[in-house]
């Protein structure tokens, strides 16, 4: 297709005048009666947030993300520049990207009326018609919309009344296409009132001049609700003036989550390593359990991005084991998931009870919480079989009456894989338990239902475990009552 050069030519093509909402309007019904997927990477969010969001673009509105961290909110309204045209017409030399048909400055009103027809045009790609800006409590309205540039007067010779001496700012030179503003609440209030009237009025005003620009926009926002009243305020006027209010959400199921962790998550290292399911399970669950926790300021949100990290972490330390031993194969331990703490607590908002136990604390709660829903998953409750005098408790019995006689097995994720593995088979049934109830593909499978049967029943308060630096002692609980005991200062003869 060649394209047009001058305004005449473009005349002659028959190429139609229309604002950027209306182009994506267009586009938008296009895609959904081709039933393409129009926000690509986007997972849980098919029938929640899309619709209202495709709603809102439809209706050719203004609209604001509202959600916690981690809610994929700047991805979505990035999104949006695939609904744009592969390009549109500008008058050449434009900072305002003006179309030719309709040109709003002093600038192209002059081009115009110097060449008519044989005006030459440029073609704005697509990527370069969408803009954001972090909000800060250090944006001025210069920023944002324009001001006097004095250098450019003096060059030029020109009086500061002259409109060739403004500057123009961000959304101006956004025109004919989309800006976006994420974090909207830390924008001062006197910034946010420059945003009127570009949302009802459609135009913008610099200084002292008379003049109003046309502004063709499309205004996007992001917003954490907690910034509301902790941050900073959106002002009344302002979204009284943003049509369309759209929450997010965190994943509402396990499949969802793994889903997003499998896509964003680096997992190919050097040699290429499938996640086992018991571990990707894991490692939402933790999430789950953490937006769920009395001691995380459930205000603040879990972000999506700790499931992330968490997986990245683990994947590692099996790696960094594998490299460290000259071991064949990268595996992957329960024991591993204590080593990925650095990957929660930087990622966790706690209430003030939180902040009493620690984060490191409350990153092993969660992970112990964890482990313990999975537990139940594969494994019966063993409280459940002893109400109900179910036989198959007799398989709890058996391991927990084996260290009741004063045995321990020692673990580590320091440990070769053969001796680890024949550390759990040292437990009387223990393979066999998980035998069956799992049906494992190979000994790392099996070795890491083994390690998860015994931490769940640790979960469960029928045997004791101690952390001592990179090793973990499984044994009976009176041990530890003793140990607790002997901490605080009582004697044998207490007992």
């Amino acid at each position: 297709m060649n394209k047009s050069k001058t305004l005449g030519d473009l005349k002659k093509s028959h190429y139609p005048m229309k604002t950027v909402k209306a182009e994506l309007r267009d586009n938008l019904i296009h895609r959904l009666k081709e039933n393409e997927n129009i926000f690509k990477g986007i997972i849980g969010y098919d029938k929640t947030v899309i619709p209202h969001l495709q709603n809102a673009i439809l209706s050719q509105h203004d609209f604001i993300l509202l959600g916690l961290r981690g809610q994929a909110k700047t991805r979505l309204i990035r999104s949006l520049i695939h609904l744009l045209d592969n390009e549109v017409p500008v008058i050449a030399g434009s900072p305002v990207n003006e179309h030719p048909y309709h040109p709003i400055s002093k600038y192209g009103r002059q081009i115009l009326d110097e060449y008519g027809d044989e005006m030459k045009i440029d073609w704005l790609p697509r990527e370069s018609r969408y803009k954001e800006k972090l909000a800060t409590p250090d944006v001025t309205m210069a920023d944002m919309i324009g001001d006097i540039d004095p250098i450019k007067a003096a060059n030029r010779r020109l009086e500061y009344a002259d409109e060739e001496v403004i500057h123009f700012g961000l959304i101006p030179r956004s025109n004919r296409g989309i800006f976006a503003i994420n974090e909207l609440p830390d924008l001062q209030a006197r910034i946010q009132v420059g945003l009127l009237n570009i949302l009802e009025e459609k135009d913008i005003q610099i200084r002292g001049f008379p003049l109003r620009i046309p502004m063709d926009i499309l205004m996007v926002f992001t917003a954490n609700p907690e910034d509301y009243t902790n941050r900073g305020n959106i002002i009344t006027p302002l979204k009284d003036r943003i049509n369309s209010q759209i929450l997010t959400h965190y994943p509402q199921d396990v499949k969802e989550s793994i889903q997003i962790t499998e896509q964003e998550s680096w997992v190919q290292r050097d040699e290429p390593f499938e996640v086992p399911q018991i571990f990707k399970e894991l490692v939402e669950e933790i999430a789950f359990e953490a937006r769920d926790c009395e001691f995380v300021d459930q205000s603040s949100g879990v972000s999506a991005r700790m499931s992330i990290s968490i997986m990245e972490n683990l994947i590692s330390n099996g790696e960094r084991r594998k490299i460290l031993l000259g071991e064949k194969d990268l595996s992957l331990r329960i024991c591993d998931l204590f080593n990925t703490t650095p990957s929660i607590t930087g990622k966790l908002e706690l209430v003030y009870e939180g902040e009493k136990e620690g984060a490191p604390t409350v990153a092993k709660y969660l992970i112990g919480k964890a482990v313990k829903k999975l537990f139940q998953k594969y494994f019966p409750d063993p409280f459940k079989l002893e109400f109900e005098e179910d036989p198959r408790s007799t398989f709890y019995r058996k391991i927990t009456g084996w260290f009741e006689k004063h045995n321990a097995i020692h673990i580590s994720d320091e440990d070769p894989f053969d001796t680890y593995f024949k550390e759990l088979d040292k437990v009387p049934t223990l393979k066999d338990v998980v035998s069956k109830h799992y049906e494992a593909q190979d000994n790392f499978e099996l070795s890491t239902m083994m390690e998860l049967l015994l931490e769940g029943l640790h979960q469960n308060s029928m045997i004791s475990k101690k952390d001592l630096k990179a090793q973990t002692t499984y044994k009976e609980m009176l041990s530890l009552v003793y140990d607790r005991a002997r901490k605080k200062g009582f004697g044998e003869d207490y007992f």
